[in-house]
């Protein structure tokens, strides 16, 4: 029997700029859904990328007065090395500059908008945002600006070519009631309902070749150049090779998860279906949508000097899952959240070196005098074994319902009745059996725990394991189970090899 696939997409990060906080935010949620569901035993593609075109883009390259292709290669090239330096276990990597994998795919659904008759010419007069890539309305400004980058938006005169969204407006409302496209949270669900009820207008889905010329031709006519948006959403089925109508693209389309921030609601949930419509593919299920992060309670700005690099965080604390841990479990998936150093060194110390780093150096610590546990089984029915199928069952349901920081906040609550355990039996104190039964109590807890950060902390997870499991092929075995299999209580083997390994997290020098 073949695996149940599972595709899963974060949003492409603009290549004008290097990744900032929020961007390691989004692909770590992305990351810890992707890793879940492999751990389920689900066939899992999880795609990122760089969105490269457009007019901010080739604007910001001549400002730094630096050739657009290497600009965009440079800024795209701190997008993967972040990825890398995060422990994202991305699949692949799509660039909507790749003439050869992104071009093609693009043309091509571009035709089958022609095709559908959702294409037309006319003449288009009004505001642009080159901030948002995006034509907008005079309702739309606050104080004549752009409300999301402070700014006059340009006055443009233009033909263009547009495509026939509003056609699609009762189709996409359907959809999205009926639950065919599922929009997490229910609050950005109701927003774009809201927008639907008042019906969508026609966009602009070109641009003059004589005022943005780094783009994607559009087929037949060499003076346009492809909308950034229409080419930009078209990266989740190129990356899969949908020009070529390619064996990936059957298997993984359509997308099991988007998981996209607030401020592109509108283009994955509006837009997006209503070119898939007009292309006659399948829809996204789920449209899993996150907040922003502010610095010290501020929005980020160059000028307050508050834009926190994730690159700077790792550094400075030695510690990619200790960042991982902050970002999916201090932070609401799916509402803004805070992020400051102040606050970081706090949640470092509480949960991560007086938290989990010091319960598995002392149960390890007891454990590894006793060398082996051979005569040794749990006993059924312990409070313990009830703690943990509680903090299971939240854990698995948070997740479903992209609420990942409760499933920490489960797999936390159970730590802390680990901690009751150990100083109410004080297993220091006892000897023979009772001893023995206590300690082994304690590191099924641990395998738990283990487990339950596995999709959110790797390397501290394979850090326990190789502790819990000294023996090459029982370690092997344990991690070859599904998760839900793993989660049952009971499942450490009398005989278990233990080795004690260094702190998994050092307290900080104040």
């Amino acid at each position: 029997m073949s695996k149940k696939k599972f595709y899963i997409t974060t949003s492409i990060a603009y290549a004008n700029a290097s990744p900032h906080i929020g961007y390691a935010m989004e692909v770590l949620q992305a990351d810890a859904l992707a890793r879940f569901h492999r751990l389920l035993g689900e066939d899992v593609y999880f795609l990122s990328g760089t969105d490269e075109n457009g007019s901010k883009i080739k604007k910001t390259a001549e400002e730094k007065n630096i050739d657009v292709q290497r600009f965009v290669d440079g800024n795209s090239d701190k997008f993967r090395l972040l990825l890398g330096t995060l422990n994202v276990s991305i699949d692949d990597f799509i660039r909507t500059s790749d003439k050869v994998r992104h071009y093609p795919s693009a043309q091509k659904i571009w035709k089958k908008f022609v095709d559908a008759g959702d294409i037309y010419k006319n003449s288009y007069e009004g505001l642009y945002c080159v901030g948002c890539e995006e034509f907008i309305t005079e309702k739309d400004l606050i104080d004549g600006k752009c409300p999301n980058h402070k700014k006059e938006p340009e006055r443009v005169k233009e033909d263009n070519y547009f495509f026939r969204l509003s056609k699609y407006t009762d189709r996409i409302r359907e959809r999205i009631e009926s639950g065919e496209i599922n929009i997490i949270p229910e609050s950005r669900k109701n927003e774009i309902l809201s927008v639907l009820r008042e019906g969508l207008r026609d966009i602009s889905f070109s641009r003059s070749k004589r005022v943005l010329d780094w783009g994607i031709p559009i087929p037949g006519d060499d003076d346009q150049t492809m909308y950034v948006w229409c080419d930009a959403l078209t990266n989740y089925i190129s990356a899969l090779g949908y020009a070529e109508d390619s064996d990936k693209y059957k298997k993984y389309w359509p997308a099991d998860v988007h998981l996209i921030g607030k401020d592109i609601l509108r283009f994955h949930s509006a837009i997006w279906p209503g070119m898939l419509l007009s292309a006659d593919l399948a829809l996204p299920k789920n449209i899993y949508v996150h907040g922003f992060i502010t610095s010290g309670g501020q929005k980020m700005s160059k000028s307050l000097g508050n834009v926190i690099d994730p690159f700077e965080v790792v550094e400075k604390y030695g510690s990619v899952d200790a960042l991982r841990y902050y970002l999916l479990k201090e932070i609401s998936s799916s509402d803004d959240g805070d992020f400051s150093y102040a606050k970081f060194e706090e949640l470092y110390q509480a949960d991560l070196a007086n938290g989990i780093g010091n319960l598995t150096a002392r149960i390890l610590t007891l454990a590894s005098k006793m060398d082996t546990l051979s005569e040794t089984s749990i006993p059924p029915d312990t409070d313990l074994e009830r703690a943990a199928a509680d903090a299971w069952l939240k854990y698995f349901s948070s997740i479903d319902l992209f609420k990942m920081n409760e499933s920490l906040l489960g797999m936390r609550a159970f730590m802390s009745m680990c901690d009751e355990y150990l100083e109410k039996k004080k297993p220091w104190k006892m000897e023979g059996a009772d001893r023995s039964m206590t300690i082994f109590n304690l590191l099924e807890c641990m395998r738990h725990i283990a487990w339950m950060i596995r999709p959110f902390m790797p390397e501290t997870s394979d850090k326990i394991f190789s502790q819990l499991f000294a023996d090459e092929k029982e370690r092997t075995a344990e991690l070859s189970k599904n998760i839900k299999d793993a989660s049952l209580w009971g499942r450490l083997k009398p005989g278990t090899k233990i080795k004690k390994g260094d702190n998994l997290f050092p307290r900080l020098d104040k």
